[in-house]
């Protein structure tokens, strides 16, 4: 029997890639599917217009990754470019644990398959489990200036990753990046980068303040009302009306 052919109900995977679609699919929920098609945002006009869900879980991909621990970047490139976003999640979970345990060239790789294909890490939890640890852990400690081209994009997703991969730096008290690009989206159009932007302004927040407020002295005055609500988030609420009221 060849590979990927059909007996009855019985398939025989004719790759890992493979191997891992079929019991991928074989843990999909069609209600589930049906909740996550609506939540992401995939009907016409949406963020996500066309991603297709298969109805799994996030816990169930993570654990099904955990049958896998040795795949290469090779092997799990059929699924990052897959048209099912289980599979393109599945995928990048497996890159970020290749990207984690992989020695200097292995991360230059993974780092430069993931640029490669931005055209597939089209949603926000797509970018959001990736790119902090492929591009922020790649270009910690070196140039950054990949990220300014990133943010400068015409793709929302590729400037969310811009922004995102600095959630890196903000862990290792790096700050100047995360605020500059900041800086840099704050006419976006898109409500899911006033998110994020506000999102990793509230990171800074948690480990400098100061950083944090006179980023909003300079800007809360012309910041979109959803970053600046997300940056302020964890202040007293006499101190939010302040910023929301321009009054800083």
């Amino acid at each position: 029997m060849s590979g990927g052919s059909r007996e009855g109900n019985c398939q025989f995977p004719a790759s890992v890639a493979d191997e891992i679609s079929f019991r991928l699919r074989q843990l999909g929920d069609p209600v589930k599917a049906g909740f996550l098609q609506g939540f992401f945002k995939t009907g016409p006009g949406g963020y996500a217009e066309g991603d297709l869900f298969i109805g799994v879980k996030v816990p169930e991909v993570r654990g099904l990754l955990k049958e896998h621990r040795k795949l290469t970047p090779e092997q799990i490139m059929p699924l990052l470019v897959s048209g099912i976003h289980e599979e393109r999640l599945f995928a990048l979970l497996a890159l970020v644990r290749c990207f984690d345990r992989g020695d200097a060239l292995i991360r230059e790789s993974v780092y430069d398959l993931y640029l490669a294909n931005t055209g597939t890490i089209n949603n926000w939890d797509l970018v959001d489990c990736s790119a902090p640890a492929i591009v922020g852990g790649h270009l910690l400690g070196g140039d950054t200036e990949p990220l300014y081209r990133l943010a400068r994009s015409t793709s929302l997703w590729v400037r969310r990753i811009a922004i995102m991969a600095t959630f890196t730096f903000i862990r290792h008290n790096r700050f100047d990046d995360t605020l500059a690009i900041c800086r840099m989206l704050l006419g976006d159009c898109e409500d899911l980068i006033h998110k994020a932007t506000g999102w990793m302004l509230r990171e800074v927040g948690k480990r400098n303040q100061y950083a944090l407020e006179e980023f909003l002295r300079m800007h809360c005055r012309v910041m979109p009302r959803t970053m600046l609500r997300y940056a302020i988030e964890k202040f007293p609420a006499d101190k939010r009306r302040m910023y929301l009221d321009g009054s800083c």
